[in-house]
């Protein structure tokens, strides 16, 4: 997978964490909305993205999914207090699980997936015994 669609596949699990979170809350989902709150993880992931080099190995779990994980959720909470957004400790265990569950939950799916396609070998005859 190239590292366009795994950026996609980041951010389309950050921003699903955003709207769903959003909704949760009655904030509404008007494009301004979603985009203040899901700025700080975005950077947060771009962040993992650029310490890891994910683009080299995108689909990878480590280093590159668990930084764009970490580096989501943590980056991402200390840029929210900096913009004096909130971030109660349920939050940031909220974060931490869903976001830890789909951005390294789409890389294992991938991996998964990758690995049943590759072919497999022929079975040769058996191997004579080794007389000796």
């Amino acid at each position: 997978m190239g590292p366009p669609v795994a950026a996609f596949l980041d951010a389309c699990c950050v921003l699903a964490f955003v709207a769903i979170g959003r909704a949760s809350h009655d904030h509404g989902e008007s494009a301004a909305g979603l985009a203040s709150t899901a700025w700080p993880f975005l950077a947060g992931l771009a962040a993992g993205w650029l310490v890891t080099r994910a683009w080299q190995r995108p689909s990878a779990i480590v280093p590159g999914g668990v930084a764009a994980w970490l580096g989501a959720v943590a980056i991402g909470m200390i840029l929210r207090v900096a913009a004096g957004q909130g971030t109660a400790s349920a939050f940031i265990g909220v974060a931490l699980a869903f976001l830890g569950l789909f951005l390294l939950g789409w890389r294992a799916a991938a991996t998964a997936w990758s690995r049943s396609r590759k072919p497999r070998g022929i079975p040769g005859p058996p191997a004579a015994p080794h007389s000796g």
